[in-house]
């Protein structure tokens, strides 16, 4: 209610101003004038990884890039929390305008570049909350002007390990040049296997891939993830395609998320679950993401696939209550269709 009444106002902002008035909001307003948590409900807990989400909802990478509010957006209701991404050092990120929304169409488009505080001063933040309660993932990337980026990974799993619930590996941003050729399968796994020895512990880790796939490529790294067991494969990051948008910023380049990249991102879920070979994605569970906004689309991507589901662009439009509507939203779906849990009903749309 309060979001709806000041959108007008905060969509006079530039975006990026609007997105720090926001992280602002979070960190100093009482949780309950930003959202309604719903009660807990044993139902929708589902594990992954070894680790226990109280719901299947959480925000994205993207929102909380420095760490600053990951317990008030699980005061909000969201069952997890992912910051990020965070990079070796800090840096600036690309040229401002770089966020940009597309009202008509509902989506946003960056190309922000990650930009962020830096390792350092991200783990003092996490170590302020050490033994916080919550799932809170940390999204690790290497710098633009890295001369190794592999050894960025390794750093960045060595410090960030003993702080995360889990470890999100973003190779998948549209805005750092040459960062997408780490999904390549030659570069892939040797990747992982350098993060994976780096983290110190078994702290599990995800994979964050991009919706810009081919076929070869999606069974190539349903592969390795398998052999590598990952703790999660994330499907996916924001898209470098342009489908038909009718907004004003349409043009604008960068990585395009919210409502245009629903079917891409649903697409690809299945795409991934059948590469993996099993109905909620064989030995590597799925996480699926991109132009997740109501109760339905959470279900849908579930029914794919999906143990658990991520959202950041929907935020913009509907704020941060968004979480906690589109979780209390799930047990009539769970019901409808004749499910006593959420993990039951993944990967079941063709069962």
């Amino acid at each position: 209610m309060v979001y709806s009444l000041l959108r007008p106002l905060i969509f006079r902002l530039d975006a990026e101003k609007a997105h720090g008035l926001a992280l602002s909001a979070l960190g100093t307003l009482p949780s309950s004038l930003l959202a309604s948590p719903p009660r807990p409900d044993p139902a929708l807990g589902v594990e992954v990884a070894g680790l226990r989400f109280p719901n299947p909802v959480g925000v994205a990478a993207g929102f909380d890039k420095n760490g600053e509010v990951p317990d008030a957006l699980l005061r909000c209701g969201f069952g997890f929390a992912e910051l990020g991404s965070v990079t070796p050092r800090p840096q600036e990120g690309n040229p401002k305008p770089r966020l940009f929304r597309l009202e008509q169409d509902h989506a946003v488009i960056n190309r922000m570049g990650f930009n962020n505080d830096g390792a350092a001063v991200v783990e003092r933040r996490m170590k302020r909350r050490s033994g916080g309660h919550g799932i809170v993932g940390i999204n690790i990337g290497a710098n633009k002007d890295s001369a190794d980026r592999v050894n960025d990974y390794a750093v960045m799993a060595r410090t960030m390990a003993p702080h995360a619930s889990y470890l999100a590996v973003n190779i998948s941003s549209p805005n750092t040049p040459g960062l997408r050729a780490l999904q390549d399968p030659a570069a892939l796994g040797g990747l992982l296997d350098v993060v994976m020895e780096s983290r110190g512990n078994d702290v599990p880790v995800f994979l964050k891939v991009a919706p810009d796939l081919q076929s070869a490529d999606i069974d190539a790294i349903a592969r390795i993830a398998s052999d590598k067991r990952l703790g999660a494969l994330m499907i996916a990051n924001t898209t470098i395609e342009r489908p038909a948008l009718h907004s004003y910023h349409a043009g604008e380049a960068g990585g395009l998320s919210g409502a245009p990249l629903r079917e891409m991102a649903l697409q690809r879920l299945r795409d991934f679950r059948k590469a993996l070979g099993g109905s909620g994605g064989g030995t590597v569970p799925l996480i699926g993401i991109g132009g997740i906004a109501t109760a339905e689309d959470a279900w849908q991507r579930i029914r794919a696939g999906a143990s658990l589901v991520q959202l950041y662009s929907a935020m913009v439009y509907e704020g941060p209550g968004i979480g906690a509507r589109i979780v209390r939203g799930l047990p009539a779906l769970m019901r409808r269709d004749g499910f006593t849990s959420i993990a039951d009903a993944v990967g079941s749309e063709h069962a």
